[in-house]
């Protein structure tokens, strides 16, 4: 446990020094953007070597808590978690078409946004062949995004649909599209009358973690947004994949007299 390792002096030392700055972290004594000492300083608090500092401290970036900024040192670890908003899927789009959503909240929290997309055909796993109600293994099309705030990767956005609806389309292309996908499909004679979300907890994937620069221990929520049309096809599977520690999920209600 951490406080036996912080407590404990027959614990492996890496393992106090890492429990000792976590601990410092955790209680606010060190705030974000704050300097841990220097590693000569900590291996003389400890009366350690450098090497067994850098395998403490290296836990503690692994777990994200820290970063390490050679040649300066050690710092802890700022992080401006993004509000999502499932319902803001249902609402208007910007009113500047050269702006999507994300990109619209995020420069106006004074923050900077950017966006990798790619666009490929892949097999569609269960999760995905159940929702679009199509055979496991089916060709489908996904556009992939990994979305990210001040240069930092932030949240996975991969949109999959049926290749025989989109095959000819912009949904093809592996660009920004201004009128949004939704529209497209609605243009298509596929226009969306209904959305399912359905929300899970659990640990990322390897690729996920990979994708997101996750550290590890890191849990990650998974929003699947299922779009159906009037007559109940569905048309459209997208996958959030939210970092716990970069995200504040909120749910907007509101309550009518009858």
């Amino acid at each position: 446990m951490i406080v036996e390792a912080q407590n404990n002096p027959g614990a492996p030392a890496y393992q106090r020094i890492a429990s000792t700055y976590r601990g410092k972290i955790a209680s606010g004594e060190l705030s974000p953007g704050d300097q841990l000492p220097t590693e000569n300083a900590i291996a003389d608090q400890f009366a350690v070597a450098r090497q067994t500092v850098r395998t403490g401290l290296s836990l503690l970036v692994t777990e994200g808590l820290i970063v390490a900024r050679r040649p300066r040192g050690y710092f802890v670890r700022e992080r401006e978690h993004m509000l999502y908003r499932p319902q803001e899927k249902s609402r208007p789009r910007p009113a500047t078409p050269e702006v999507d959503r994300f990109s619209q909240q995020i420069s106006a929290e004074g923050r900077v946004p950017s966006q990798r997309i790619e666009v490929s055909l892949v097999q569609a796993t269960p999760d995905l062949a159940e929702r679009l109600r199509v055979d496991t293994g089916a060709t489908i099309v996904a556009r992939r995004r990994v979305r990210s705030i001040n240069g930092e990767p932030t949240n996975i956005n991969d949109s999959h649909f049926l290749l025989e609806i989109v095959k000819d389309s912009e949904i093809m292309s592996p660009a920004y599209v201004p009128r949004g996908t939704d529209q497209v499909l609605a243009d298509l004679g596929y226009q969306q009358d209904r959305a399912i979300d359905e929300i899970f907890v659990r640990m990322p994937t390897p690729e996920e973690i990979h994708r997101l620069g996750l550290g590890l221990g890191t849990p990650v929520a998974v929003h699947y947004d299922t779009g159906y049309t009037a007559d109940g096809r569905p048309v459209r599977c997208t996958v959030n994949v939210l970092p716990g520690d970069r995200h504040k999920i909120v749910f907007e209600r509101s309550w009518h007299d009858d």
